[in-house]
C-alpha cells in the first residue's frame, strides 16, 4: 500500500512561482513511477509530469515544458514540481499518484495509476 500526500498549492499572480510536494510513504519501489495530474474545474484530469521514483528519467506535457520541473529530493524523501512563469490557465487542483512501474508511454495515462493523494489547490490570478 503506497500513501501520498501533497501540499504547496495556494495563490499567485500570472509570471509567479510555486513548488508543490509529494510525500510518498508505504512501499514505494526504484521503479514506480510518481507523477502530477491536475484538474481545472469543469475539465477532465489531465498528465502534468513523471519522474521515475529510482532515478532521472522524466516526462513533461507540452504546454508546460520549460516552464515546469519534476524532482526528486533525497533529503526530503518527495516529489516536487516546481512551476515558473504561472498562467491563469494552471489554476487547477494538483494530484500527485503512483504507478507500479515507470514507463513514458503510459505515464500520461491516469487508468495506469494505482495511488492518488487528495491534491492541493494551485489558483493563477491575473
Amino acid at each position: 500500500q503506497v500513501r501520498l500526500v501533497e501540499s504547496g498549492g495556494g495563490l499567485v499572480q500570472a509570471g509567479g512561482s510555486l513548488r508543490l510536494s509529494c510525500a510518498p510513504s508505504g512501499r514505494i519501489l526504484s521503479r514506480n513511477g510518481i507523477s502530477w495530474f491536475r484538474q481545472a474545474p469543469g475539465k477532465e484530469r489531465e498528465f502534468v509530469a513523471s519522474i521515475m521514483w529510482g532515478g532521472d528519467s522524466t516526462v513533461y506535457r507540452d504546454s508546460v515544458k520549460g516552464r515546469f520541473t519534476i524532482s526528486r529530493d533525497n533529503a526530503k524523501n518527495t516529489v516536487d514540481l516546481q512551476m515558473n512563469s504561472l498562467k491563469p490557465e494552471d489554476t487547477a487542483v494538483y494530484y500527485c499518484a503512483a504507478n507500479l512501474v515507470f514507463d513514458s508511454r503510459t505515464a500520461p495515462v491516469a487508468k495506469a495509476y494505482a495511488y492518488w493523494g487528495q491534491g492541493t489547490t494551485v489558483t493563477v490570478s491575473w
